[in-house]
């Protein structure tokens, strides 16, 4: 029966997503923006909320057990960008060799991925750092949550500043299907495309939010600790909106768009969501935490060396799935 329910929370999931990229294409074309804001902001920001509430939830209501909410705020802030940077990334590699084959070039448009990475790989640096930065040391951690928090914001000026000349250059976004409502006899104007992702959304929430506690019935079964089942399982839940997406944005050959929701993710949950943790938890280096840092660490500086040589394969990221499966190794040993 727990199989079932979680095989319908997936079969859920891919709709849900599919409803919230048919209206972020139209909203994207409609506001003129360019491919790279739609997947780095709009499409990142808007998928992350079903993992971004795990640890919060967590760390402000979670039970009454203060060691345990811990526990799973810091293994969901650290588990979502391993997830994206190696498993994620591995899977683009498998929906796109057949059709495309192992040598094949991926063409996102380099400039804003370059931009997410060189943001995480900083930020995520900073909140590596923090690690070892003692509790007694309260100013020093609050100094870099806050910056954590300015380097996001950062983020987004550039990003958005960007834009323009990007869709001069070619990479505007554009809708590939009629939007789903405006089937159903609904004017395709902003009001119908806002309801629309509206709907998107809480579909994504509510299946990515019922697969976490089918995930979480089967790990309580297993007898799994708290941190490794925040650092393992919950991100494979929560993580399902990200990857969704850009399967069926690759599979469009809509690279950009692919790429930036899960670059863009990255800079999102590498800034905010670490800057909480280490304000409001432990952020103690334990072997599963500091393995998944650098192991997320190695897997986003991968990718930014094969952009910087401009060839980014379809076999290059099998390196980031592998990297997934180090880390497993290390986790469960």
């Amino acid at each position: 029966m727990l199989i079932l329910f979680m095989l319908a929370m997936l079969v859920l999931i891919v709709f849900a997503a599919e409803v919230f990229v048919n209206a972020l294409e139209h909203l994207g074309e409609r506001l003129k923006i360019s491919e790279g804001v739609t997947g780095s902001l709009f499409a990142a920001v808007g998928t992350a909320m079903p993992e971004t509430m795990v640890p919060i939830l967590a760390i402000f209501a979670g039970t009454d057990n203060q060691t345990l909410n811990h526990e799973i705020g810091v293994g969901a802030i650290l588990g979502a960008p391993l997830m994206l940077v190696t498993f994620a990334m591995g899977l683009l590699t498998v929906v796109s060799w057949r059709a495309r084959g192992g040598n094949a070039l991926f063409t996102p448009e380099p400039t804003g991925i370059r931009r997410d990475l060189n943001f995480f790989l900083a930020a995520f640096s900073l909140a590596a750092v923090a690690l070892f930065v003692p509790r007694d040391y309260p100013v020093v951690r609050l100094a870099i949550g806050l910056g954590l928090v300015l380097v996001y914001f950062i983020y987004i000026l550039l990003t958005l500043r960007a834009s323009a000349n990007l869709v001069e250059n070619g990479h505007g976004t554009e809708a590939g299907k009629p939007m789903l409502l405006a089937r159903l006899g609904l004017p395709p104007g902003m009001p119908v495309i806002l309801l629309q992702m509206i709907l998107g959304l809480a579909l994504l929430v509510a299946g990515a939010k019922g697969f976490i506690h089918g995930v979480e019935a089967t790990a309580a079964w297993l007898g799994m600790s708290a941190l490794l089942l925040s650092l393992i399982i919950v991100p494979i839940a929560t993580e399902l909106p990200e990857k969704v997406n850009s399967v069926l944005w690759i599979r469009r050959r809509k690279d950009t768009l692919a790429f930036g929701n899960l670059t863009g993710a990255m800079v999102f949950q590498g800034t905010l969501l670490p800057a909480i943790g280490i304000m409001l938890t432990p952020w103690d280096p334990r072997i599963e935490v500091l393995a998944g840092v650098v192991i997320t660490l190695a897997g986003a500086l991968w990718l930014r060396v094969l952009l910087a040589r401009g060839a980014l394969r379809v076999w290059h990221l099998a390196v980031n799935g592998g990297l997934y499966g180090v880390y497993l190794m290390i986790a469960l040993s």
